[in-house]
């Protein structure tokens, strides 16, 4: 399943750079738990563009793309520059987001202890949890592990 994204015309503005275009649609959020159980594996990977270590798959892209999610992708991948993070082979993330559009971001070591939170202060992401695993550089959805 392929989601198609279209993004706001934006037109150059004299105080804030860029702004929509008048009459402009946002682009929707499509993202749903259904959506999700379609990926049991993976048919190809790709490199997160700054921390170039780092793979995800097909399903933690379309997360990214469907959700409006890849600052959830880059806070997983720049996570795993702090050691207690990356002293963990294997990882789960999970994402609570709470009443009033705030959220925790939690990363477990496989066996519900908790490594590390990160309070989110604001977020527009259309699921109220979600989880994703991370081992061997690769990020993925528990459904395609």
């Amino acid at each position: 399943m392929t989601a198609s994204l279209t993004a706001p015309a934006l037109i150059p503005s004299p105080r804030s750079g860029v702004k929509p275009k008048q009459g402009a649609k946002m682009t929707q959020k499509t993202l749903t738990k259904e959506d999700l159980s379609q990926f049991t594996g993976t048919e190809q990977w790709y490199r997160h563009g700054i921390a170039r270590n780092v793979l995800y798959t097909d399903g933690a892209k379309y997360v990214a793309e469907s959700g409006g999610a890849f600052w959830l992708l880059d806070e997983i991948a720049f996570a795993q520059s702090i050691q207690a993070v990356a002293a963990e082979a294997f990882q789960v993330w999970k994402l609570q987001v709470n009443p009033g559009n705030s959220a925790t971001l939690a990363c477990e070591d496989g066996n519900s202890k908790i490594v590390f939170t990160k309070q989110i202060e604001f977020t527009d992401f259309p699921l109220d949890e979600i989880a994703f695993y991370f081992t061997d550089n690769v990020l993925m959805l528990p459904s395609e592990y």
